[in-house]
């Protein structure tokens, strides 16, 4: 990054600095492929989606994803520009899945069902849509935690599938999950771009965003994504977002904390005043009403 003055920085794992760095296609087209291990040039088409999820019933859980997109897959087209026609016909030939992408910074003992439950989200709402069972996309959760989650291992990249008990048979493809486990990184590069990516989201410091420059060189699309920050950070408006989200965040983890020590001794209705009080305070301070159903549902 650039040499200036001001040394403030978004930390790319806050949510807010996250989404705003995938907005940039040649940086989420290059995270993906180094999660999914693809191949970046064969992401032919990047639709992004409503983060909202659709609710069938009006007291149903609402589910607000961070990142939600459609991606198209296929070999590159061998000569540019393409007619309108032969763009038409070669759509017909891509492989679409659908990935919600989380990031999540504070401990969740039950992620598992939160994630099972976003992308089964997905899957279900295609039936409205798709009239025929094998013409659902594949759905994919990725999800990024700040926390040690899998105890039963050290690796940081963990993908999971529905398979059979007893033996290694794959039940279905359709669902697919990924876990990237921040804490877990070991020190010495493996050698993956995946490393570099979660080298990236994990920096703290312009020291270490300072590294990821060094190691980023040569890979258009992790510069790109160091590119993003970098003018997202001189951005006075999205500092103003970034910072009153990241004051959000803090605000919610000594609510959690508060309301573990305090425990239920204290009773319901006095719980409910102090999040109601927690809550209007974030508003007054410009927390948006998204962040607020995500972390804490409807709140009047």
């Amino acid at each position: 990054m650039n040499n200036q003055n001001d040394d403030f920085f978004m930390k790319p794992k806050v949510d807010f600095a996250f989404k705003e760095i995938m907005m940039d296609d040649d940086a989420l087209k290059g995270f993906l492929s180094a999660v999914l291990n693809i191949n970046p040039t064969h992401i032919q088409k990047i639709i992004r989606k409503n983060t909202n999820m659709q609710k069938v019933h009006d007291d149903e859980k609402q589910a607000i994803l961070d990142v939600r997109i459609v991606i198209g897959q296929g070999e590159p087209p061998k000569k540019q520009p393409e007619s309108e026609e032969e763009q038409t016909e070669r759509e017909k030939s891509l492989v679409f899945q659908e990935i919600d992408i989380e990031i999540q910074l504070a401990f969740m003992a039950a992620w598992a069902d939160r994630s099972v439950f976003y992308v089964a989200k997905m899957f279900t709402e295609q039936g409205e849509i798709n009239k025929k069972y094998s013409n659902f996309k594949k759905c994919i959760g990725i999800n990024i935690l700040n926390f040690n989650y899998i105890k039963q291992t050290e690796r940081f990249h963990t993908i999971w599938h529905i398979r059979e008990d007893s033996e290694p048979l794959q039940y279905t493809d359709k669902l697919e999950w990924h876990l990237v486990e921040l804490p877990k990184l070991p020190p010495i590069a493996d050698g993956t771009d995946l490393y570099k990516w979660a080298m990236f989201i994990n920096a703290e410091s312009k020291e270490e965003i300072e590294m990821v420059t060094k190691i980023a060189q040569g890979n258009q699309y992790l510069e790109s994504a160091l590119k993003r920050l970098e003018v997202i950070s001189q951005d006075e408006q999205k500092r103003l977002e970034y910072t009153a989200r990241q004051k959000a965040l803090y605000d919610y983890n000594t609510y959690m904390e508060e309301n573990y020590e305090r425990g239920y001794g204290e009773g319901k209705a006095e719980e409910q005043k102090a999040l109601s009080a927690k809550i209007a305070q974030m508003r007054a301070d410009g927390v948006s009403e998204e962040f607020i159903k995500k972390y804490f549902g409807n709140q009047n």
